[in-house]
């Protein structure tokens, strides 16, 4: 049986309607077992002898209106060998509980606030949630951030007393999806690493990129040198064919449009208009000089 020796945050952020979950562990693929998040219901993170009916079943037991505490009772009450178990619930209310068995390897413990529970077992010492805390509370940022900056703050704390291997985070709210067909907002592991909580933050990083939007300042219009140099990476990759002269024009626009589709940039720039996000035109001129 596995016992995911792990450290993890389970919170919400009532006033954007999302809830989530960061993880890490010296154990592969953590995030295929201890997540467990839906959106106006709860979180849960299940792990140490990870019972993973918690998840699903906190849940549902959430979803149709309990708090976070009277989910943990019945949960735990169903199971007899909840001792060797650790949980973490946040419910749709922002109740919080943290659930330690007696039989969880030391060091292991847990800690909530308003809106978050914050548990590890096998970890270095009580340091890692309280510095997991701190980070939680203190952070600047939207809700996935501030729940990254939790596990990272845990893993330099120390983490996982035996050492790193895999990560996660999943973040959850109405209709944040791809698309907004879906809930789930964020949703990325790293499942065998030497270093996976700082690749899980590069991988949020490239989610900000791609699925992130820039406010109209921060827009460039495509013109003059700024132009010419995008015209001449086009130009290298096969796109665009016709004079390099830093002047838009309907080739220009239709050369852009094709690049920036290969490239999964179509919603952060408008051919047509002639502009593009900043962030994304640095990483472009950094990706091809």
């Amino acid at each position: 049986m596995p016992r995911f020796s792990t450290f993890s945050i389970a919170a919400c952020d009532l006033e954007t309607k999302a809830w989530g979950v960061a993880v890490a562990s010296k154990f592969p693929a953590v995030g295929a077992a201890v997540p467990w998040v839906q959106a106006n219901a709860g979180a849960v993170a299940t792990q140490s002898y990870v019972n993973t009916s918690y998840g699903p079943n906190g849940l549902a037991l959430m979803q149709a209106g309990k708090s976070a505490q009277e989910t943990l009772d019945e949960l735990l009450a169903g199971d007899p060998e909840r001792e060797i178990r650790q949980v973490g619930i946040v419910d749709a209310s922002g109740g919080a509980v943290t659930f330690t068995g007696k039989q969880c390897h030391a060091w292991a413990g847990g800690l909530t606030g308003p809106g978050y529970a914050i548990q590890g077992n096998i970890l270095t010492g009580a340091t890692v949630i309280q510095k997991m805390e701190e980070a939680f509370l203190e952070s600047e940022g939207d809700f996935p951030a501030r729940l990254y900056a939790a596990l990272y703050a845990g893993d330099r704390a120390g983490g996982d007393k035996r050492g790193r291997q895999a990560a996660a985070i999943y973040v959850a709210k109405p209709n944040a999806g791809y698309g907004g067909f879906l809930d789930r907002w964020i949703d990325y592991r790293v499942d065998d690493h030497l270093d996976p909580v700082a690749r899980l933050g590069e991988l949020l990083e490239l989610h900000e990129l791609y699925m992130g939007k820039s406010p109209e300042s921060e827009r460039v219009k495509l013109e003059g040198e700024t132009l010419i140099k995008l015209q001449k990476i086009m130009a290298d990759l096969g796109y665009y064919q016709a004079h390099i002269d830093g002047n838009y024009s309907p080739a220009i626009a239709e050369s852009l449009a094709a690049f920036l589709g290969n490239e999964n940039f179509e919603e952060r720039a408008n051919p047509q208009e002639g502009w593009i996000d900043a962030p994304v035109l640095a990483y472009i001129f950094d990706k091809f000089k």
